[in-house]
């Protein structure tokens, strides 16, 4: 199998070059190309001999993704449509705000977890996505726009933490070779516990998000159907550790549905559950899809869901709408693509 630059760590690059009869530093040089200056192509890279540009043309593949289409909203959100070397594709979003610019990167084609209120579950898993996939997520985005990407969340289409591996390794090449802060690195999960004692254990300093969407395990298992294998009592119990091995407070986003799990009462069971913990609770008013039955709350039942917890002294945020205009939903583009091209 032909060797991909792209989502190799340098010391892996290094190896390469020296196997190739090159100096370390060769590898070295690859890593700046492909990470920092954010190279297409091989031929890119001016400083490395002609004979050994001929020689990775031969024997390796650089590899970069395709932009199928994108999308830009008022709000300056822009979403992309990425085609892969397989015909796969998957999204990924780039958010300008004021004081930062953050992407939303996926992890795999598709999703197994199957949340029934997603655009990205209703087609399942195809595959997981290598590291080099993953971080050329991020360097294509970052071809959009002048101001440099400062935070990444892994939020996209995917169940990160059943991409662990290559997930892991896309992280370490984020932060060492992109040069991503470790703290400004976010991981969203829907609760999947022996990942998360895992990544406990490697005492990274990113944040650990879990989609929670429910105060209990009936309504959770109903809207998250994989969360049947994770029951809350496991579940908190890992964030918990989490946040004591790492010191890193631990976020519970909570997407608000209308009738389904954004009444007062739900909001009180969801303040007795986080009573205790050092955690903050993400509210996420929900963003409707074409062909499902769930609504958007009124803007009176997310402010009455969110007092409740105010008051409870629960640590509680409202994200930032942005992209209403280009349905930044995961999984919207590509469902929309997807539709269009089998019409």
């Amino acid at each position: 199998m032909t060797d991909r630059l792209m989502g190799m760590t340098r010391q892996e690059l290094e190896s390469l070059a020296v196997s190739m009869g090159q100096p370390k530093f060769r590898g070295r040089q690859i890593a700046e190309w492909l990470y920092k200056k954010n190279a297409s192509s091989i031929e890119e890279m001016t400083d490395l001999p002609a004979a050994f540009r001929a020689c990775l043309e031969a024997e390796t593949v650089l590899y970069r993704s395709a932009v199928i289409t994108q999308d830009k909203s008022r709000d300056g959100t822009i979403k992309v449509l990425l085609g892969l070397e397989d015909d796969q594709r998957i999204e990924a979003v780039l958010l300008p705000y004021e004081d930062r610019v953050s992407v939303c990167l996926s992890t795999q084609v598709g999703c197994p977890a199957g949340c029934v209120f997603c655009a990205t579950g209703i087609g399942g898993l195809a595959r997981n996505l290598t590291a080099g996939e993953i971080v050329d997520e991020v360097l294509t985005l970052q071809r959009l726009i002048e101001r440099r990407i400062s935070h990444i969340v892994f939020m996209g289409m995917g169940e990160p933490l059943l991409n662990y591996e290559d997930l892991l390794k896309s992280i370490r090449i984020l932060n060492e070779e992109v040069g991503i802060a470790m703290r400004q690195i976010t991981v969203s999960t829907v609760g999947i516990t022996p990942q998360i004692a895992r990544l406990a254990e490697e005492k990274l300093q990113v944040t650990l998000a879990i989609s929670l969407h429910a105060p209990d395990d009936l309504l959770r298992q109903r809207l998250v159907p994989i969360s049947a294998k994770y029951p809350l009592r496991d579940l908190l119990k890992v964030c918990r550790h989490y946040a004591d091995v790492t010191g890193r407070r631990v976020t519970f986003e909570y997407m608000l549905i209308d009738g389904v799990n954004d009444s007062v009462e739900m909001a009180e069971r969801l303040a007795k559950l986080l009573r205790g913990m050092v955690c903050n609770v993400n509210l996420i008013p929900y963003n409707a899809v074409e062909g499902l039955e769930y609504r958007r709350p009124s803007r009176e039942r997310v402010k009455a869901f969110r007092e409740v917890l105010d008051n409870a002294g629960i640590s509680v945020t409202q994200r930032q709408e942005r992209g209403h205009s280009i349905s930044a939903a995961c999984g919207q583009l590509r469902r929309r693509e997807t539709k269009a091209g089998s019409g």
